[in-house]
């Protein structure tokens, strides 16, 4: 059986470093960026052509707007790396369960096909995570697609709103416990447990957050 490998990014800030890892982990260089959260920008999803073609993978895209290819599927399984980019993690949810993709997910996952994204990328695999997907004030969303267990919360240290709501939700609120990143710091998660932190920059970490604690866990700085 293969390694059910997710790549859970808090944040871009030197993305190389990081995809270069994410590939490295992959079975081939065959990238689908999936940009549902950031409605689909084309200028975005232009751009990410550049920076992976500069770390020498063949990506291409997938849009749900006006609706999704007839070979969804076949789409999906044909990538050695799915990537999910940042934006409203609820709305791509709800867009994603409509047309089936969260199980063509699964079904990724248990092939070996690596899963990794940023920011609403990272909270999506988790049961629970905190957004800004309901408006301007961040909030707890708890209907993720759970393919790890326990909640996440990205951008630790470049949004300091996000710390003391976190603390909150799972201090206070019976939000379930988990992992949070600063930006540039991925997660490595193999089967379901964290195998490795990596982090693009210096004193960038996460940290496990639990009712009444956090600690912040060791990361090993990628080389630039």
């Amino acid at each position: 059986m293969p390694d059910r490998t997710i790549v859970a990014i808090g944040g871009f800030t030197d993305a190389a470093p990081l995809l270069d890892y994410v590939l490295g982990l992959a079975r081939g260089r065959r990238v689908l960026y999936v940009p549902t959260a950031g409605m689909e920008n084309t200028d975005f999803t232009v751009g990410w052509y550049g920076v992976l073609g500069e770390q020498g993978a063949s990506m291409s895209h997938l849009h749900f707007n006006p609706w999704p290819p007839a070979d969804l599927r076949e789409r999906v399984l044909g990538h050695d790396v799915v990537l999910v980019g940042g934006g409203n993690t609820a709305n791509m949810l709800a867009v994603w369960r409509v047309h089936g993709f969260d199980e063509l997910l699964r079904e990724a996952y248990e092939r070996g096909i690596v899963l990794a994204g940023s920011s609403a990328g990272m909270i999506c695999w988790f049961e629970a995570g905190v957004t800004d997907s309901f408006g301007p004030e961040l909030a707890g969303l708890r209907d993720g697609l759970g393919l790890l267990s326990g909640s996440a919360c990205p951008h630790y240290d470049d949004e300091e709103l996000r710390r003391p709501l976190y603390r909150r939700l799972v201090d206070h609120e019976g939000f379930p416990s988990g992992y949070a990143a600063d930006s540039g710091v991925g997660l490595h998660f193999v089967d379901g447990a964290l195998a490795e932190i990596l982090t693009a920059r210096e004193e960038a970490t996460a940290y496990r957050v639990e009712p009444g604690s956090e600690d912040a866990l060791a990361a090993r700085l990628l080389d630039a």
